[in-house]
């Protein structure tokens, strides 16, 4: 039976809305409209598909504040980062609406005739989509998967399911037919567990921890199903001595810091040359006392609350190695944590090793390149980080030494919707975002034809 569930605002911890969860029963229909929407969207041309998906850019970007206000209230995100989320779903849907006429194929030259290839959809697609990111992370998944002929069962993560739900209203507003983009409130062991058993369900997207993704690959080994995952991090923030001390420390606080540090590519490692210790956190502290955390609703916030009290006690279990020094945050209603700096006793401590999840960060220093490397590299993930300095030797050497998936130097930028986005080790499989998302949501077919 469908059971409700009462969505709260993790600011105030005040309910916003009550909402309806599907139960089995209620999952399988959707799917069973979703495979029988498939058979004709496949069909659709593509010039035809491509203006839906840049209609339905449009009817999101109408409704820009309404979505905006909607994810502060459900997810304690500041308004600057709402409204960017929304943007971002916007130009991700306004991208992939150019491939369906640029789904390529090839012509291979053979003996004996002509062969060619062609980029077949695969069916319906599954997306499960985590509370940290709600907007963006389902934007990545569901347009480029629609933009090459599938259909979508989206499931939005149980914390934050508003602006998804809004998100399928506004699919069918911009014309995309019944049953080609749909989504599905409710439990992960319910939805999710059935998108894995489902063998209309032809591959899945998902984005969370890296337990999960490791129990969704095995179940997906049954059907030999398609899978693309995005995981956990612990991700380093490499400074060396020659770096601009001043500005790496300003820009440090917002690598781990934004959306409260509930990011796999926070840069939740500090790792500082020996000999620039003492000034980067002089100036480090600084940054991070002055680093604004209050109402997300205002324009001046720069961090909210995490997300729930659950989240919030799982960030307090790592507080227990030396602190640095800590910023400052609302007190009262709502879960609300201060920024955090610690100074770990060694390698080994749960603060240096665990995906945190929270606004803390651990620093630790380094004596010269291969130990700096060295150190960035004792990790099971492999998802992001940084890399200061002024040596553009030094930047390419380190870049391609670092084992992960998405690096910037002398920046904290991690994910653009024209470049490759994905994980390194136990951080993932497969990538997001970029020209080849497309070739993640079809099957390569070949065929010859003799000249016989």
């Amino acid at each position: 039976m469908s059971a409700m569930y009462d969505v709260i605002n993790p600011a105030t911890e005040k309910l916003v809305t009550t909402i309806e969860h599907l139960d089995l029963a209620g999952t399988d229909a959707v799917i069973s409209k979703a495979a029988k929407a498939f058979e004709t969207w496949r069909h659709v041309a593509p010039g035809d598909r491509g203006k839906m998906l840049r209609r339905f850019a449009e009817v999101v970007a109408s409704h820009k504040e309404e979505l905006a206000q909607l994810e502060i209230a459900n997810s304690g995100h500041t308004r600057g980062n709402a409204l960017w989320e929304v943007d971002n779903v916007v130009n991700v849907l306004t991208y992939y609406s150019a491939a369906p006429e640029r789904l390529f194929g090839r012509q291979i030259p053979v003996a004996g005739g002509i062969d060619v290839t062609f980029k077949e959809p695969l069916g319906v697609v599954g997306v499960i989509v985590p509370w940290n990111f709600p907007m963006p992370i389902a934007g990545w998944g569901f347009a480029p998967a629609l933009a090459a002929g599938n259909t979508v069962v989206l499931k939005p993560a149980e914390y934050t399911p508003l602006t998804a739900m809004k998100l399928g209203e506004y699919a069918l507003e911009a014309g995309l037919p019944e049953g080609v983009f749909n989504v599905l409130a409710g439990k992960g062991s319910i939805i999710g567990a059935r998108f894995v058993t489902h063998p209309q369900v032809r591959k899945i997207v998902f984005t969370g921890s890296t337990e999960v993704g490791k129990s969704i690959m095995a179940g997906c080994a049954d059907q030999v199903k398609r899978v693309t995952l995005e995981l956990g991090g612990k991700s380093s923030n490499l400074i060396f001595a020659d770096a601009d001390i001043a500005k790496a420390a300003a820009a440090a606080p917002g690598s781990f810091l934004d959306n409260a540090g509930q990011d796999c590519c926070a840069r939740s490692r500090i790792l500082i040359q020996k000999s620039a210790f003492d000034s980067f956190m002089e100036h480090f502290e600084v940054a991070v006392k002055n680093f604004r955390v209050e109402d997300p609703s205002l324009a001046s916030a720069e961090m909210g609350p995490l997300i729930s009290r659950k989240q919030f006690d799982s960030v307090q279990t790592f507080l227990d190695e030396p602190v640095a020094f800590t910023g400052t945050a609302p007190t009262g209603s709502g879960y609300w944590m201060a920024p955090t700096v610690l100074l770990p006793k060694n390698t080994q401590a749960r603060s240096w090793r665990e995906e945190v999840f929270g606004p803390v960060v651990s620093v630790m220093t380094f004596e010269d390149e291969a130990e700096g490397i060295a150190m960035a590299n004792d990790s099971e993930y492999g998802l992001s980080g940084s890399i200061w300095t002024r040596d553009i030797g030094r930047a390419l050497r380190v870049s391609r030494a670092v084992e992960s998936g998405n690096l910037s130097v002398n920046s904290h930028s991690s994910v653009r919707f024209w470049t490759p986005f994905g994980g390194f080790k136990q951080s993932g499989l497969g990538r997001e975002l970029g020209p080849d998302a497309l070739d993640s949501f079809t099957e390569v077919k070949n065929v010859f034809i003799s000249n016989d």
